[in-house]
């Protein structure tokens, strides 16, 4: 299976529609777990497709995001960053060179939800902020 196939498989099981541009922003971020920015992926895709505009990435990843194919994070001030890997963990920015990390290895009562009659929890997202180890110099 040829990677725009999976591509276009992986989008299908979200119901979103493939479409070119939605397929080359999907399969940015599937090959490139770097929590990225909008700007990042319009940087990276923009050469390869002249045609392409902030605008559609921003409104691509927003369907997305709707879809429950990926998640907006709010770890950076600045910027919307994406994450592909919906599952269950947390995040570390590092304040030095600003990449985020994934972390697996979080205490899973953090991400117990309380009961509440009160509020319908629709989401949980956890976040560190620190100097990472390359930042650090171990």
């Amino acid at each position: 299976m040829t990677p725009t196939l999976q591509t276009h498989n992986y989008l299908l099981r979200f119901s979103i529609k493939p479409s070119v541009q939605r397929t080359a922003v999907m399969e940015f971020l599937l090959n490139n777990r770097i929590h990225p920015t909008i700007d990042e992926i319009y940087m990276a895709l923009s050469p390869h497709m002249p045609t392409l505009s902030k605008t559609t990435v921003y409104n691509t990843l927003d369907l997305f995001v709707e879809k429950g194919a990926v998640r907006a994070l709010v770890i950076d001030e600045k910027n919307a960053r994406y994450d592909v890997d919906t599952s269950a963990h947390a995040h570390f920015m590092c304040n030095s060179c600003g990449k985020v990390h994934d972390i697996f290895d979080v205490n899973p009562v953090f991400f117990q939800l309380p009961e509440s009659d009160k509020f319908k929890i629709q989401a949980v997202e956890i976040s560190y902020s620190g100097i990472c180890n390359e930042c650090k110099g171990n």
